[in-house]
């Protein structure tokens, strides 16, 4: 499992009605309690919301830990945080997700201390105390986020400044967005057959036909039913893919809940009002990648196949093999360079760092003499750009 659990059994529990105390009905409850002594398990996994008395009814009658989706969830984050950045999103998503089962964690609840100084009365109780520190280390943690938020603000808006498109990959968890990222990049970021092996986001300079450079950006996967914590905490992550020229949405084609999968992608994009693929002004680009086509039989790839071919916004891979990964980049490298428009600059022809970036980013026509200027000889130069490209080489001059 994704945090080195050995799953002893699983299997679907039917609910007729949902016990305010304890979720399950008494039947089931000694069912489940049957078999985790049958297969010695000491932890209970409930793949849905347990509130916090349920949880603590739960592990009384059950004599084990028990926790839910979040909870687990929250530990699988735990264990992939490799950033100062992804450390305080876990944690403040973990202390929020905490802070209303202390109920559950403490034994010493009913203690209350002294008051303080000239101040009367019976004092706070424990359980207050700890809330009080678990509220101010939170309000801590947002402060350290939203300066995170900031800088993350800045360095798009210097990236906006820099003549480079940005890339970003989306898509559910395990989908194969770190290996197609390994593959086009050449990097060595983990990519394994695991939920959330991602969680901190990379960025590699890449090249494509026509694209001299181009900022290729990693992000934490998207998961049906994530929790709210953890949407909140982690959104200075996700706020990349607003700021992107063009977003890749992974998909793995082979997984029987694909079509579920994209919903609850686009579904999250729409929550960070990131207007993908829908046309419009403002609208983002978006090509589908249909990952992981080599775990596909021969008549299911017949059949995708077709409608592959037949739509310029979906591109058949394997990131694991490189199949279909030459046709992606060139199919990146006409999304970004699609509605080029020819202009003409007037140059100094000893500023050759400027003539390069027109060579490098768009297609010149012509590149002639521009007879003599107040600082020395000029050349005319016609170049086809794209409208991001132009406003990029404009910005370059300021």
């Amino acid at each position: 499992m994704a945090i080195g659990i050995e799953v002893a059994d699983s299997y679907i529990v039917p609910i007729r009605d949902r016990r305010p105390g304890t979720l399950f009905g008494e039947g089931q409850i000694q069912r489940i309690q049957t078999d985790c002594e049958l297969h010695e398990a000491e932890l209970v996994i409930v793949d849905g919301a347990l509130s916090p008395i349920q949880q603590r009814n739960l592990e009384e009658k059950l004599k084990r830990k028990v926790i839910d989706r979040t909870g687990l969830i929250l530990e699988i984050f735990g264990e992939r945080a490799q950033t100062a950045e992804g450390r305080l999103q876990v944690e403040l998503a973990h202390l929020d997700y905490q802070q209303s089962r202390l109920v559950r964690s403490w034994t010493h609840l009913e203690r209350q201390r002294g008051g303080f100084g000239f101040l009367g009365g019976p004092g706070e109780t424990q359980i207050e105390a700890d809330r009080r520190l678990i509220r101010n280390r939170m309000a801590k943690l947002r402060r350290d986020l939203e300066n995170v938020r900031k800088t993350r603000e800045l360095h798009r808006q210097r990236r906006g400044r820099a003549p480079w498109p940005v890339i970003a990959l989306v898509g559910y968890t395990n989908a194969g967005k770190s290996t197609l990222f390994n593959m086009i990049s050449g990097a060595d970021v983990m990519a394994e057959d695991l939920l959330f092996a991602t969680l901190d986001p990379t960025m590699r300079a890449i090249s494509l036909p026509g694209v001299d450079k181009a900022i290729l950006s990693d992000t934490v996967g998207f998961i049906s039913d994530l929790p709210t914590q953890l949407v909140a905490a982690f959104r200075a992550t996700l706020e990349e893919v607003t700021a992107a020229d063009i977003i890749l949405h992974v998909r793995d084609i082979a997984n029987p809940d694909s079509a579920m999968q994209k919903a609850q992608v686009l579904k999250v994009l729409g929550e960070l009002d990131v207007n993908a693929g829908q046309g419009g002004d403002g609208a983002i680009p978006m090509l589908e990648v249909w990952n992981k086509w080599d775990l596909l039989d021969a008549d299911r790839q017949a059949e995708l196949g077709g409608l592959a071919a037949g739509d310029d916004l979906v591109v058949a891979i394997s990131a694991v093999s490189g199949f279909g990964v030459d046709a992606l980049l060139e199919r990146l490298s006409t999304v970004l360079t699609k509605g080029a428009r020819v202009h003409s600059f007037s140059l100094s022809a000893s500023d050759g760092a400027r003539i390069a970036w027109l060579y490098s980013h768009g297609e010149v026509l012509d590149n002639r003499d521009g007879g003599e200027g107040d600082a020395g000889p000029l050349r005319e130069v016609e170049v086809r750009l794209s409208e991001k490209d132009l406003g990029r080489f404009l910005a370059s001059a300021r």
